[in-house]
C-alpha cells in the first residue's frame, strides 16, 4: 500500500480487505485500520479519508484501480462517494452482495456472540421473495433542506448524503418503484420538514409531512393510514409508523414464523416488540381459540393498529407497554416467544427475563448484525441452542440484513 498522508490533498492507495459490519471493507495503512466504503474485498482503490480521528480512519473509494470481478456499474444513479447514502452496495453483483452479507453476519456472531455459523460454508443472505434488486421499497422518508443548508437546498426534498446534513435532490433512487416520488421534487416544502411516502398494498400513494417545529403530521396526499395486506387480513398502518419496507417481506416473515413456531392448539405464544401484530395473527391461527397470544409494543399507534386488525381473534391480547415490564410482571410461561426488537436489539436484561420465564422456544429476529450477535450470545449463556439460523437480503443494494434465529432449550 502506498500513497501520501490524508492531509496532502491526494488519496491513499489501499487494498480492500474483508467486508465489515456497516458497509465498509477493512484496509490498513501504516498499521492503522481504515474502513473503506464503496469498495469490494480484494480491490485496489484510491480513497479519500473522511475521518482520521481516533484509532480508526474512515474513507471512501473514489477511484477503482483494480476492480473485483463482482463489481458492476452502479444500479443506483444517485448513490456513491459524491451522491446519496441510500444504496451503498449498488456496485456489487446482487449474488455477491448476499454472500458478503452472510460473511459479515458470521463474523459478528463469532466475535460478539461466541457462535460459529456454518463453518463448512454456505453462509450467505437469502433473497426475499423474487429477490429483485431494484424497485422493492414501498416506504421511504425524505428530508427537506433547511434554511441554513447549502444554497439551493432550502425547501427542496432529497436524500441525505452519508452521515451529512447535505441533501441530494435527485430522487431517482433504485430502491424505489418507478414514479413513487413523482412530482415531489417540483414542489416547495417547509424547510427542515420531513416527508413520509408510502405506496401501499392497494396501490395508493400517501404523503405525510412532519415537522420541523410542531412535529404534527399533515396529510399532503392520500390518507394518514395506509392499507397493508397479508393473506386475507388487512392492516391500517400510519404512514409515519413501522411496517416492513420491502414489498414482500411481511408475507415472507409471517409465513416463516408460522413454520418455525411449532405451535399446537391451546398453546401460549408471546409476540414481543410486536408492532401492529403481524406475527400475532399467524400465532393466533396456530393456537386457535383455546390458545393465548400476547402481543406487546411500546408504540401506541402500533398497538391501536393491532387491536383494529386482530379484533376478530379473541385469543389475542394487545398490550401497549414495554417488553421489559411485561416480562417482569408475567406469572404464566409461554410455549413460544417471538421477538422482533429495534436495531439496538433486545439486550441482556430482556433476554435474562425471558430465560427466567422458562420460555422453551424463541424466534429472534434482528435487523442489525452486531446487535443480533450480542443477543444470540446472551441466549447461549442461558443454555439455549440454535436450531435454525437464516439471514435475509431484505434491503437489496444496501449493507443491511434481517437475521432470524430459532433458539431452544
Amino acid at each position: 500500500m502506498t500513497g501520501p498522508t490524508p492531509g496532502s490533498g491526494n488519496g491513499l492507495i489501499l487494498t480492500a480487505g474483508p467486508a465489515a459490519n456497516g458497509g465498509s471493507c477493512v484496509a490498513r495503512h501504516d498499521g492503522r485500520v481504515v474502513f473503506v466504503r464503496y469498495a469490494l474485498p480484494g480491490e485496489r482503490v484510491r480513497v479519500r479519508v473522511t475521518n482520521e480521528r481516533g484509532s480508526y480512519w474512515h474513507a471512501e473509494a473514489v477511484e477503482i484501480l483494480e476492480p473485483s470481478e463482482h463489481r458492476i456499474p452502479s444500479l443506483c444513479p444517485i448513490a456513491g462517494p459524491h451522491g446519496a447514502g441510500c444504496c451503498d452496495l449498488a456496485f456489487a453483483q446482487p449474488a455477491a452482495a448476499r454472500a458478503l452479507k452472510g460473511e459479515v453476519v458470521a463474523d459478528q456472531l463469532a466475535r460478539l456472540g461466541g457462535y460459529e455459523w456454518s463453518p463448512g460454508g454456505g453462509r450467505r443472505a437469502e433473497p426475499v421473495g423474487a429477490g429483485e434488486a431494484i424497485g422493492w421499497r414501498t416506504r421511504v422518508r425524505l428530508a427537506v433542506g433547511a434554511e441554513d443548508t447549502q444554497a439551493g437546498q432550502a425547501g427542496h426534498v432529497g436524500f441525505h448524503r452519508y452521515h451529512s446534513s447535505m441533501l441530494v435532490t435527485d430522487l431517482d433512487c433504485a430502491q424505489l418503484p418507478t414514479a413513487m416520488l413523482a412530482g415531489l421534487q417540483d414542489r416547495p416544502w417547509t424547510p427542515g420538514a420531513e416527508l413520509h411516502v408510502v405506496l401501499d398494498d392497494a396501490g395508493d400513494r400517501h404523503v405525510v409531512r412532519t415537522g420541523p417545529h410542531d412535529g404534527r403530521p399533515e396529510v399532503v396526499e392520500g390518507h394518514y393510514l395506509a392499507r397493508q395486506r397479508v393473506g386475507r387480513r388487512e392492516w391500517q398502518i400510519p404512514v409515519t409508523g413501522f411496517w416492513q419496507a420491502h414489498r414482500e417481506a411481511a408475507v415472507v416473515y409471517s409465513e416463516l414464523v408460522a413454520q418455525l413456531a411449532h405451535l399446537k392448539p391451546a398453546m401460549t405464544a408471546w409476540d414481543l416488540y410486536g408492532g401492529a401484530g403481524l406475527f400475532a395473527a399467524v400465532l393466533a391461527d396456530a393456537v386457535g381459540q383455546r390458545g393465548r397470544v400476547l402481543t406487546v409494543d411500546t408504540a401506541k399507534a402500533a398497538s391501536t393498529a393491532a387491536r383494529r386488525a386482530l379484533q376478530d381473534l379473541p385469543q389475542v391480547r394487545v398490550v401497549n407497554d414495554s417488553v421489559r415490564r411485561m416480562l417482569a410482571a408475567q406469572r404464566s410461561p409461554a410455549d413460544v416467544a417471538v421477538l422482533d426488537p429495534p436495531r439496538s436489539g433486545a439486550g441482556r436484561v430482556v433476554i435474562d427475563l425471558l430465560a427466567a420465564a422458562k420460555v422453551r422456544r424463541v424466534i429472534h429476529i434482528g435487523c442489525e448484525a452486531a446487535s443480533f450477535a450480542r443477543d444470540v450470545g446472551s441466549y447461549l449463556g442461558h443454555g439455549y441452542r440454535i436450531e435454525v439460523l437464516r439471514v435475509f437480503d431484505s434491503f437489496p443494494l444496501t449493507h443491511h440484513v434481517e437475521c432470524v434465529a430459532v433458539l431452544e432449550r
